[in-house]
């Protein structure tokens, strides 16, 4: 055996494939490339040019209901995050990112085909977006990727720190380039999403929240994210670029999604009576939010607005609960017995509860713990609720009600 065959046959058991034989063959050109059915153009960098798409928003453009450009500062939403950051930088520091990628495992096998960002230019929203004609491009967009965030200083994203943002990192790190976002804040929209509405609405997901909290319907051309790595890689293999007009739109969507749904939270949590919250159960979760932000006067605030409005049955226990114990916290007993009364009248047996607790253990009032009790029971008999709530208020009342009893019947006994 010549040397030649010795080094092919070392190739081929190391995986590697020789011959002209073996090569993909090219991809067919097709009359409908990407430059021809999207607006975009072609932009040089040192490691080649990358196709992006430039859409700007003007200052009085509303996403729904919500207008994109927020009023600063993020003082309270800094808080949260725990990052002081986000309440000091203008916004012009902020930039807004969203990712389509070839899959959703993950690691050095997924990469990002389409990256859309947005920045606040002169009070108008930027958005650029970033495409792959081929993978080999990747280099060349992830340093235009570079120059476009050079100004900023935060990112805003929807699930970006368990996704984009390590998914890109991870794709600089392949290449050798500094990942020019590794020292940004990062504020990551999903997890303060999930603690105000996880109560009210059934989904979280970013279409959703639009739907539902922004009061924005997308147009038909929207795709569902499932099927858009499948658009991608047809692409890939036909070379034709129609099928790729709703994926441009869908990520234009999300990324202008997330500046509105950031003023809307901002300006919900900076300015909650003012209209920005309209249902009972956000309220609550407010009321919630402020409270393990050490904030307990405007959580109590909070939580007696919310229990003013709508809840079913078992939410306004919920809440009356919590504002309990946030008054029992705040050791203003007089407060949460206000409180107690005042739900007490308006027929809510959790408060008939509450009542006879704060009298047996705090007053050692057994007789007057008593009377609330039965009144409790009363209010009972006369409830619409269902049948898992009424046996679950039976239960604890005539429990409650049999202990009572013993205790104001001991202290008659001679």
């Amino acid at each position: 055996m010549d040397s030649s065959q010795k080094l092919s046959e070392k190739l081929k058991a190391l995986g590697v494939k020789t011959g002209a034989t073996t090569l993909a063959p090219p991809k067919p050109k097709s009359t409908y490339g990407i430059d021809s059915v999207v607006a975009g153009a072609f932009y040089p960098t040192l490691r080649g040019e990358v196709f992006v798409v430039d859409q700007v928003y003007m200052p009085d453009y509303r996403h729904g209901d919500s207008p994109l450009l927020p009023a600063l500062p993020f003082s309270l939403i800094s808080q949260w995050a725990n990052d002081p950051r986000l309440a000091e930088m203008p916004l012009s520091r902020f930039a807004f990112l969203d990712t389509e990628t070839s899959g959703l495992a993950g690691g050095t096998g997924t990469y990002a085909f389409m990256v859309g960002i947005a920045r606040f230019v002169d009070d108008q929203f930027v958005l650029r977006q970033f495409f792959l004609r081929d993978p080999a491009e990747e280099p060349a967009m992830l340093e235009a990727i570079t120059q476009f965030l050079a100004p900023a200083q935060a990112l805003v994203t929807f699930n970006g720190k368990a996704f984009d943002a390590p998914l890109l990192a991870t794709r600089y790190r392949l290449h050798h380039i500094p990942v020019p976002f590794g020292e940004y804040a990062h504020l990551d929209l999903l997890p303060l999403a999930r603690r105000l509405w996880r109560d009210r609405l059934e989904s979280r997901a970013l279409k959703y929240l639009e739907q539902h909290v922004l009061g924005l319907t997308r147009a038909a051309e929207e795709v569902p994210g499932y099927e858009i790595p499948w658009l991608y890689f047809d692409y890939l293999r036909t070379g034709d670029a129609r099928p790729l007009v709703g994926v441009f739109y869908h990520n234009a969507m999300d990324v202008v999604a997330m500046a509105a749904l950031l003023t809307h939270v901002n300006e919900a949590m900076e300015r909650p009576y003012n209209g920005h919250v309209e249902y009972g159960l956000d309220f609550v979760a407010l009321g919630k939010l402020f409270e393990d932000l050490g904030h307990w006067e405007e959580a109590a605030r909070l939580f007696e607005h919310g229990l003013e409005l709508n809840l079913t049955e078992s939410d306004f226990g919920l809440a009356v609960k919590r504002l309990s114990i946030l008054q029992k916290k705040r050791g203003d007993f007089n407060e949460a017995i206000r409180l107690w009364e005042t739900a007490a009248a308006n027929g809510h047996i959790y408060a008939h509860i509450e009542m006879a607790k704060y009298y047996e253990h705090k007053c050692r009032d057994a007789k007057t713990a008593l009377q609330w009790t039965r009144s409790a029971l009363e209010h009972l008999e006369d409830a619409d609720m269902a049948v898992y709530m009424r046996k679950y208020w039976r239960e604890e009342i005539n429990h409650r009600l049999a202990r009572l009893e013993r205790k104001v019947g001991s202290k008659k006994a001679p």
